[in-house]
């Protein structure tokens, strides 16, 4: 994984777990919220940990519905994804390393590989 990409779900799910915390203080405060639409797009882009985490942590949208069905989609989906894209790079990984022992070989060897 590219260095950028850790440091960017690094903040996103600090800056998604912050929000739910936010949130709960300005509902206990009966002010103006950050709408779960917001909060949902944050997961969505990556800060599904950082949304579970402030959930549990601040006690907030736990039994929420649909918020809470909708959330534990995106997740779902997530963990399909990552792991589609890790069988794809499993597949690129050894194709990769299968032309480097190719262009190893003699010539007259790659025929038999």
């Amino acid at each position: 994984m590219a260095e950028w990409v850790t440091y960017y779900l690094i903040a996103l799910n600090v800056m998604t777990f912050a929000a739910f915390g936010l949130d709960k203080s300005l509902a206990e405060g009966g002010r103006s919220r950050i709408s779960e639409a917001t909060l949902l797009n944050l997961s969505l882009i990556g800060g599904t940990a950082g949304a579970y985490a402030g959930r549990q942590v601040f006690r907030h949208k736990t039994r929420k519905q649909p918020f809470s069905s909708r959330l534990h989609t995106i997740a779902v989906l997530q963990v399909v994804a990552a792991g589609l894209a890790s069988i794809a790079g499993l597949d690129e990984a050894t194709e990769m390393r299968r032309s480097e022992v190719d262009s190893d070989l003699p010539v007259h060897a790659q025929d038999n590989y």
